[in-house]
Formats: structure tokens, sequence, C-alpha cells
């Protein structure tokens, strides 16, 4: 085992659980074992309750001012320790060190985005009447509560721990058991940057610490990233308690690739949508529609696909699970008719035999109705539907369930401006692969990607994160008595 055990993190220090269940880390790239992860219990997340709350008073009573400077010092760590953060995130993810190197890049943009905070939400004040005034007042929520992902072991906590805590509350991270030695190292380097012990903890587990966090009378507001199904469960759960929950969810990302777009840059996008992370991420582009006669494109995608190795510009995929699950969905669609062009499936790589790999893949010929067009694969693996218009198109993509993404590739604007506008998806890009906002636009879709209110990056997430305290103030006793008394 490469790392020690890993342990809780709960008022500023590592502590072990109150169970001895635990689960192996088993890095993708090539079977080794990492470490394990505790299964921690209810009591678990209890202490760290009540160590956020002890927290709470003293920290959402320091000015957001103060607050930000920890974030300023955060920013800089991540920066010195990029390199140490990347390769452990490949390590535990099975990504490339060039995605990982991105990944902590995006960290840091978050960050930036969270030391802005004081000059967005200074409120309001004004004279509603002669002698009287009105003001509001972002005021934090308390203690908060974060379920994250595997796809993204530092980034997606990052979406949530700068703007939560800068603006005043205290936060417990339940990270993804595939995953959870980066979570860790970021415990680490915000306690180096003066976060006061408390405000920030991680409790690990399954399952039950996630119906634990949607329980706990003490947690005012969840966020969570992860699949729809699991996503709706968690809405549901969270919100019938009476808790604040933005839950993010799948998706079935499409592009459509009409017949003028310059084949060149398009075959570049698409290759590098579909397979980025490999294809483990809700923004990749996992369904394509060809409208028209696109077949040059279409060959010039698969040139791009072939050049994409595994083990070299194509990390693993998370587990052996994930594998077949993947390699089932290519095999699905040939048995239904559809047509391989380029074929990812028993991908090797040298030396790390114990890895789990999957290699790009194309799809051609995909009715609607075959699995592969409609449920999210989360793999290297792009189907292409043929359509003779774009209003066919756009049927295709209104009719999926999920509202992620969707994105146009064309050289006629008043054509991209009739897709945006009819696109049913929360991210639309012209001429871009992965249409995700840099800060502070937020990221967040529609329909069955996305349960609650409101987004979970930018400035949309100060809402999420806060309430709004409103104060009604009259000194001037010459103002008189009127209906605003």
């Amino acid at each position: 085992m490469k790392y020690p055990a890993i342990q809780n993190y709960v008022h500023g220090s590592f502590v072990n659980p109150s169970t001895s269940k635990t689960l192996d880390v088993i890095s993708p790239i090539d079977g080794t074992l990492l470490s394990t992860v505790p299964l921690s219990s209810a009591k678990d997340l209890d202490d760290a309750v009540k160590s956020a709350a002890a927290a709470f008073p003293a920290w959402s009573r320091t000015p957001i001012k103060e607050r930000v400077q920890v974030f300023f010092r955060y920013k800089t760590l991540l920066e010195k320790h990029l390199k140490e953060l990347a390769e452990l995130c490949s390590e535990e993810n099975g990504k490339t060190y060039g995605e990982s190197v991105a990944e902590i890049e995006k960290c840091i943009e978050l960050t930036e985005f969270a030391t802005s905070l004081p000059q967005l939400v200074t409120g309001e004040v004004l004279e509603v009447s002669r002698g009287v005034e009105c003001r509001t007042e972002h005021a934090p929520l308390g203690v908060v509560a974060s379920i994250v992902p595997f796809n993204f072991p530092s980034m997606v906590p990052n979406w949530t721990l700068p703007n939560a805590i800068a603006l005043g509350n205290c936060l417990i991270m339940k990270p993804s058991e595939k995953v959870p030695l980066s979570c860790g190292r970021l415990a680490e380097l915000l306690k180096e940057a003066g976060l006061p012990d408390g405000v920030f903890n991680i409790v690990h587990g399954d399952v039950e610490i996630v119906e634990a966090i949607c329980d706990h009378p003490g947690i005012e507001a969840v966020s969570f990233v992860g699949s729809t199904k699991v996503a709706k469960i968690v809405y549901q759960r969270a919100t019938s308690n009476l808790k604040r929950c933005l839950a993010l969810g799948g998706a079935k990302n499409h592009l459509m690739v009409l017949p003028d777009a310059i084949p060149g840059m398009t075959a570049q996008n698409v290759a590098a949508s579909m397979s980025g992370c490999a294809g483990q991420r809700c923004m990749a582009a996992s369904a394509m529609i060809g409208v028209g006669n696109v077949d040059a494109i279409i060959d010039k995608i698969c040139d791009e696909a072939r050049k994409i190795i595994p083990g070299e510009n194509l990390g693993a995929v998370i587990n052996k699970a994930s594998q077949e699950r993947i390699e089932g969905y290519i095999t699905e669609a040939e048995k239904n008719g559809a047509k391989i062009l380029v074929d990812g499936r028993n991908a090797k790589v040298k030396g790390k035999e114990g890895g789990t790999y999957v290699g790009p893949t194309v799809i051609d010929f995909v009715t609607p109705d075959m699995s592969v067009a409609k449920e999210e694969i989360f793999g290297p693996v792009i189907s292409i539907m043929r359509t003779n218009t774009v209003d066919e198109a756009l049927a295709i993509e209104n009719a999926n369930p999920y509202g992620n993404a969707a994105s146009v590739f064309t050289q006629n604007g008043g054509m991209a401006r009739y897709i945006i506008e009819r696109a049913s998806a929360g991210m639309i890009g012209v001429n871009v692969g992965v249409p995700v906002p840099r800060e502070p636009f937020s990221f967040g879709g529609w329909n069955e990607s996305k349960f609650g209110v409101g987004d979970i990056t930018g400035k949309s997430s100060i809402e999420f994160w806060t309430k709004l305290k409103k104060s009604t103030i009259k000194w001037n006793a010459e103002a008189g008595v009127n209906w605003m008394s």
C-alpha cells in the first residue's frame, strides 16, 4: 500500500473513524493498491457537524474581507503544489498528467473567484422614505455539506469549498470513496493557509454517509454532483428534511455538425470532447448529430480518434466495472446494427496490464432508440446519428431527458443563433466541444441534469450559500410617523 490508511478530517486534524470497515483504493492506471478508505458511520458525521457548528459563530462573524485572505493564501499554495496535486489526481483517478494539471489550474481559477466575493456581496442600501433606509446583507447559512464524485478529485470539491466557506459557512465534504486522497491534501493546504479548525471537515464513506448528510438536522444545505439517479434521491431526501439542495446529475450532450463546419477544427474538437478525461465528465460529447452530408468530417473525426492512444494521451477509466459497462454499450450498439468506425474495446497498455482502459470509439449509423444514443456512457465513446435538417437534429436533442450541454459546429451565425434559442440545455457551445463557462459565469444544466435552483459555481452560487437579511432603519425622529413606522 503506497499511502497510509485514509482518515477523516475533523476540527483541523486527521482522526480515525468509529468503525473498522474500509474499502481498497485502487489506481486505475495499473491496478496498484494506493490506500484504504474508511466507511464512516453516522456518529462520525455527527462529530464533524459538532465541530463545524462550534466553529461557525466566530467564522461567520469574521468580516468577509478577512475570510477571503485565507483563499488568497490557498490559491498561492495550489500554485506552489500544482505538480504534486496533479500527480496525485492522476494516480487515483487515472486521467493523464496534462488533464490533471488543467484540473488544478481550474481549482486556482475557482479560488480566484472566491477572493472577489467581497465585491459581489456588498448588499444594497436605499432611502425608501424620508429618514428611513432599507438595507440587504448576505448572511451565511451555517453548517453545510458537499458530496462530490470521482471524476474530478480536486476540481469539483473546489466548485463548492472556496465560495461556501468564504461566504461564512462551515463545510463538511464527503469525497468519492474511489478517489479520497486529493481531498485530504486540500484540507492540509487550507490549514496551512490559515483556515480555522472546524471550518472545513471531511467524512469518508459510502451510501450511509450520504443518507446521514441528507438527514442530519444540523446541516442546512447540501450540494451533490453525480449520476442523475442518485441526484434525484439526494434532492428528494434532503429537501424532505427541509434543507436547501442543489444536486447535479448526468448528461447526454449532443454536438450538431452542419455541412459548412470547418472540417479540421470540428474533428479535433469532437475527438477531444468525447475522449478528454476518458469521457468521464458530464460535459463530454457523447452523441453527435450529422446534419446532411458530413461524411468528410466524420472521416476526419476517425483520423483524430486514432491519434488518441490509451496510456499515452488517453487515461484510464475508473475501474473494471466501468470498463466492462462501457464496452457492453459498444457491443450492444454493434449487435443492433450500428457501425463501429473506431473500436476501443480490449485496450491494453504495455507494462500497465492491471489498468482499466477503453480506447476512443466512434460509432456511426446510430438510431435515437439505441442505448448508446440515450444513456450516459461515461467513457471515450461518441455515437453518430444522422438527420436531413436542423429541426430534426433539434428534435433529437430536445427529446433527451438531460440538459447539461449542447453544441453546434457551423460557420452560419444565424443558424447558430437558431440552435442556441431552441436547444434544451443550460450550457451551449458554438464551435466549442466542451462549453464550460469560465468564472464568473456559472456552471449548471437543465432538465434531469440539475435538481434545485441556481448554479453551483460563479455568481449564481452566492444565492445558494447565503440567505438575505433585510434591515429597515430609522434614526431620524423628525421624519415623523407614516406607514413605514
